[in-house]
């Protein structure tokens, strides 16, 4: 064949010095290596010894690329055993390996199939004329494995299995009529007939018999004088084949079969026909040597094997030594045609222990077994459930007339048994509870009252009898609980303890296990000094205001009964266990050092009702590592850090603790300066990124840790990856997109219109606050506009602060900050992710540009194209009346429309944007040559690049600092054609307004 060679590299023969290529061998057809190739690969390895035969296998192999099932195979005469000859020139054998099924790449070898498989072996009489026409004239009736040779003989050999001409495949039939031979009846009527069965089943095994060895069968027992037994069958019977492992896979092992004598073995089939059981093959009494149909009771009412006949079966197994008893647990099981639960069993007396005396006929005990629910065919036994469960056993009064007795239908019956030493006749019933008829709590409660005792009178026939009202709510019920099962006992106030308590409270009963299901394991509760005398129900009522009340328990030095109680177990808003009690717990085990932080804190944590993720946490310091400097901001230093025990996600009741998430997650720490006298003014700041914490598009803020050299506080926030948004633009503007640019704006919209709808300004919104996480857009320093440690006096209206080109006019002239002061910094935001650029990026950030903005200065787009759409959004957001201005809803809406598929402003939007693009790279060829010279001269200079790449000037300051007051300021003011025009923000002619 011809090869096309995938070449891997170059190696070296060690020996000759020759340089060698490393080659794949595709093929040519296929352009892989297919299975023609593999089985190429392998020709040195075999020969048949006879040049005919191998040219023979080797073609019909390279015909197989794809379909394995073309190929034959040489197959080494010593991969085959247990050959017998069945016919002259014919053998059926064993094939060790099996069949053919693909290759294994990853063993560089063919995977197999059915192995140690029967197979046919035919002499083949000629190799001469052995063709292609000659092998599908044999696959009409056979399937062609490949071709061996007999070592002694010499012959060649055809590897075959026989298909079965209904079928035209290997069905049951065949694989029947391969084992012919591994059996005899030794009658030829029986073995015809067994065989004829077999013969017929194609598709469907459930007709056919087959012979079974008397050795196959034990526990063989009389039930009708040399005519009928019953006895374990050990295999049971066939089901399916199992390719695997070539063999025949069965159920039903160990199962109970009839042994019926066959009266005449030359009319089998009238005896066949007459029975209406299952019948399953035929067997020989080795003793009698009589043949006997080995069958499967069959119901008459339902014809097939139901409950009653197993329980018929299982008969001679026991008695009751009472023959009324007998018949009337028989009659009971002999009903129970397709509802096991309805029958009633004999239980022998050691299957029930903890026998405990309740009162003169009644007791209760374990029962090991538990009751019946079905029967479980595989292990040929009933299925049972509840083992080791509780029953009562109530005294048969008279055994003459049971059946009085069992005619409680509130009461479930299992079954008879006898009590030993009296020997008393009891029956076995489910102990449920009069009131609830159910076998819930108050009877669990009420067998366990022995196994414990408090040492006070009063206090056992209190805790009693509350538990006796219990009948199915577990909340109800109070419990003795022994002092060992407390650790931790601190003393909190007079009469007055917190522990941890072991075991934690009961929350209900499990019948499966027959144990009280618990949860709080190890939880807090407080220990409150009682006085026994005085105990009453009203007592408890009064507690449980405040309280969950648990039980009681006794100090075992002071000898003093104390009240177990959950500590402000129930929340009044929500009255449960919810998430703020967890944390109220928590209280006194931290403390930040402040008494206005830990409020703060605290208060965050008693609102988180059902959400834990709303909540701050105090960190401690040694809970971070890795803490490295980023950056100054306005207020402080930023730094990063990893948070060894990542954020709170839920509660984890099993272990009393919070669960958690993300663990040694990315933190950054932003530290406010002089913060070790932090003022109640900046909680107030802290507390409205507080407000709006769960925003997607909102810094996620943790909580609050403290430098222990600084003394300064720091916030615990979210890492943003990429930094911020400015830093982000500066590096990937060029590979931003319309739609990228336009979700950006989205999320920052999005995320002012939260902030907004919770009544708060941010105050400082500039391309510095506003970060980049993969693919989130984030705002930070929300409130902290003003530094930690400044007071309201300094707060003056002279006093502004932030980044000057961002601040709205109407601020730089001493008026309060306000929504719409928010959505003028979000208009310069706007113009700064479109175009790349810093707003005003060529000019000093001092008094004269606050001039020139209020005189109605905006940044430019220049030779940046914008469709009018978004620039007349950033005009709308830059008005110098800030009335005109829209809204961060309307802002977010509008950006969304733009989002929106098939929208009036998509499909607009879009629009503009080819045209645009069609401007820019043909009309404006000029500007965009003058604009690459430049940003070759930048990349000339290391400088970072974006899509208009631009020259800052020196003092163009974009960090937030405590701006000088401006004097003289005119009214803010539009340019005179501000909407005339919509090139740009505003014309050329008002760019260098005086």
């Amino acid at each position: 064949m011809d090869e096309i060679k995938v070449f891997y590299g170059i190696t070296r023969n060690p020996k000759t010095r020759d340089y060698m290529m490393v080659l794949n061998i595709a093929c040519e057809k296929c352009h892989y290596m297919c299975y023609s190739k593999c089985f190429q690969l392998n020709f040195l390895n075999w020969t048949s010894g006879n040049k005919h035969i191998d040219i023979f296998i080797q073609n019909i192999q390279l015909t197989a690329h794809k379909d394995m099932r073309k190929a034959i195979e040489w197959i080494s005469y010593d991969k085959i055993n247990n050959i017998k000859c069945i016919a002259k020139n014919r053998y059926i054998a064993n094939w060790i390996d099996g069949y053919i099924i693909d290759w294994d790449y990853g063993n560089e070898n063919w995977k197999r199939k059915g192995r140690n498989m029967i197979v046919e072996l035919e002499k083949l009489n000629n190799s001469m004329f052995i063709t292609s026409e000659f092998m599908n004239k044999t696959k009409t009736n056979y399937i062609f494995y490949g071709i061996t040779q007999n070592p002694k003989t010499k012959d060649y050999m055809m590897v075959l299995n026989k298909k079965c001409k209904s079928c035209n495949y290997i069905c049951n039939a065949i694989h029947f009529q391969q084992n012919f031979l591994n059996w005899t009846g030794g009658n030829n009527d029986i073995n015809k007939f067994i065989q004829n069965t077999q013969l017929s089943a194609h598709k469907d095994v459930g007709e056919v018999l087959e012979w079974i060895p008397n050795d196959k069968f034990n526990n063989i027992k009389c039930i009708a004088k040399d005519t009928r037994y019953i006895a374990n069958w050990i295999d049971g019977y066939i089901s399916d084949w199992d390719y695997g492992n070539e063999n025949w896979e069965r159920k039903g092992k160990n199962m109970i079969v009839e042994l019926k004598k066959l009266i005449n073995s030359n009319n089998i089939t009238s005896e066949f026909m007459d029975e209406i059981k299952v019948i399953y093959g035929i067997t020989q009494n080795l003793k009698t040597m009589d043949y006997m149909m080995v069958l499967g009771d069959k119901c008459k009412k339902c014809k097939f094997v139901c409950y009653a006949i197993y329980f018929q079966q299982n008969f001679g197994n026991w008695t009751s030594d009472n023959d009324d008893i007998d018949k009337f647990i028989q009659d009971t099981q002999l009903l129970s045609h397709k509802n096991a639960i309805k029958a009633i069993e004999w239980i022998p007396n050691n299957s029930l222990y903890n026998i405990k005396c309740i009162t003169t006929d009644t007791y209760m005990a374990n029962w090991t077994d538990g009751n019946i629910i079905g029967r479980n065919n595989k292990n040929q036994d009933w299925e049972r459930e509840g083992q080791n469960m509780i029953v009562e056993l109530k005294r048969l009064n008279n055994p003459k007339n049971i059946a009085l007795e069992f005619m409680d239908e509130s009461k479930i019956f299992y079954g008879m048994t006898q009590i030993s030493e009296t020997k008393d006749y009891m029956i076995v019933l489910n102990n449920k509870c009069k009131k609830c008829n159910r076998t819930y709590y108050v009877k669990c409660l009420q067998q366990d009252f022995k196994s414990w005792n408090s040492g006070s009178i009063n206090i056992n026939k209190f805790i009693q009898d509350i538990q006796l009202t219990a009948h199915d709510d577990a909340e109800k019920i109070l419990e003795w609980i022994p002092y060992n099962r407390f650790y931790n006992i601190k003393y909190i106030a007079e009469n007055m303890y917190e522990a941890n308590w072991i075991d934690g409270n009961i929350i209900f009963w499990c019948n499966k296990n027959k144990n009280w299901v618990r949860k709080g394991q190890n939880m807090f509760v407080n220990l409150r000094s009682l006085n026994s005398k005085i105990i009453t129900s009203e007592f408890i009522n009064e507690l449980t205001i405040d309280y969950k009340v648990y039980g009681i328990t006794q100090d075992s030095k002071t000898k003093t009964y104390m009240m177990v109680l959950g500590y402000n177990e129930k929340c009044k808003l929500c009255n449960s266990m919810c998430y703020t009690i967890f944390f109220q717990q928590n209280f006194k085990n931290w403390t930040s050092g402040n008494n206005d932080i830990n409020k703060f804190i605290q208060d965050t944590q008693l609102s988180v009702h059902d959400d834990v993720k709303k909540a701050l946490e105090w960190i401690p310091y040694d809970r971070l590592y890795n803490i490295k400097y980023i950056a100054k901001g306005g207020f402080g230093k930023v730094y990063k850090a990893n948070w060894i025990d990542g954020y709170v996600t839920d509660w984890d009741n099993e272990h009393q603790n919070r669960k958690r998430y993300n663990e040694n997650m990315l933190v950054a720490l932003k530290s406010l300066d002089n913060s070790e006298r932090v003022t109640l003014e900046f909680i107030n700041e802290a507390m409205s990124h507080k407000k709006v914490n769960d925003n997607y598009y909102i810094i996620k803020f943790y909580g609050i840790t403290q430098d222990p050299e600084t003394r300064n506080y720091m916030m615990v926030l979210d890492y943003a990856e990429s930094g911020s948004l400015r830093d982000y633009l500066e590096k990937n503007y060029r590979e931003l997109n319309w739609e990228t640019k336009i979700n950006y704006l989205y999320c920052i919209s999005s995320a002012l219109e939260n902030i907004h709808g919770n009544e708060l300004i941010h105050r400082d919104l500039h391309m510095g606050n506003i970060l980049k996480n993969y693919d989130n857009i984030l705002i930070t320093d929300l409130g902290l506009c003003k530094p930690a440690n400044c007071n309201s006096l300094e707060n003056t209206k002279n006093n502004i602060y932030g980044v000057l080109p961002y601040i709205a006019p109407e601020i730089l002239r001493g008026q309060s900050y306000t929504k719409a002061s928010d959505i003028y910094s979000f208009g310069i935001v706007m113009y700064e992710v479109i175009s790349g650029l810093s707003p005003y990026h060529d000019l000093i950030n001092d008094e004269f540009l606050a001039a020139k903005i209020c005189q109605g200065l905006r940044p430019r787009f220049k030779t940046i194209k914008v469709p009018p759409f978004i620039v007349h959004l950033i005009k709308r957001c830059l008005d110098a009346n800030l009335l005109n201005r829209p809204t961060a809803f309307e802002v977010r809406d509008k950006l969304w429309g733009f989002k929106f598929e098939n929208s009036v402003e998509l499909i607009e939007l879009q629009k503009q944007i080819k045209e645009i693009h069609d401007n820019n790279t043909h009309e404006n060829s000029v500007e965009l040559i003058e604009l690459q010279k430049q940003i070759e001269e930048i990349h000339d200079n290391n400088t970072s690049l974006t899509s208009s790449s631009y020259r800052m000037h020196s003092k163009a300051n974009y960090t937030g600092s405590s701006l000088l007051s401006f004097n003289n300021l005119s009214v803010p003011k539009n340019s005179d054609d501000y909407y005339e025009q919509n090139g740009d923000i505003i014309s050329e002619k008002f760019s260098g307004i005086n």
